[in-house]
């Protein structure tokens, strides 16, 4: 005797989020390198941006002060140059004034978090090599000869 099975999918479950939510932002930014042959540490990566979209999100002052240690600030603060914004000290100690100062976490939020590069281009500082952001999506794959 064999048994049959009938399999029956799932009504969706999940919700639709607009593209915005699932872009790269400088949290993103601030992580990613290339791996193209030849490149010592294809870090920071220059932003080329063609769209970028503001879209604000809920302060969270102690989720910034958290993210603030973790974060290699002169690439954060480069990559925010990149995408026109300007607002940012270029160095910071962070120390409890600074962690303390809430306008200044409130511009780091929004560089971080707020901003979303929709389309355009991050490249590698020491190759040269752009690697296309598309609907907000870095693709850092590599063709077979930078491997």
């Amino acid at each position: 005797d064999s048994a049959t099975f009938i399999y029956k999918k799932p009504k969706a479950s999940f919700k639709q989020f607009k593209a915005s939510h699932n872009t790269m932002r400088l949290i993103t930014h601030n992580m990613l390198c290339s791996n193209v042959k030849g490149a010592a540490t294809g870090y920071p990566l220059q932003i080329l941006p063609e769209r970028v979209e503001t879209q604000e999100s809920e302060f969270s002052a102690e989720f910034i002060r958290n993210m603030l240690p973790k974060l290699e600030y002169s690439a954060f603060v480069g990559a925010a140059r990149d995408i026109g914004i300007t607002d940012l000290p270029p160095t910071v100690e962070l120390d409890d004034e600074t962690l303390a100062d809430e306008a200044f976490l409130m511009k780091v939020h929004h560089a971080l978090l707020d901003v979303h590069v929709l389309d355009g281009g991050l490249q590698c500082p020491e190759t040269g090599r752009v690697f296309p952001v598309k609907d907000g999506i870095p693709n850092m794959l590599l063709h077979e000869d930078e491997v």
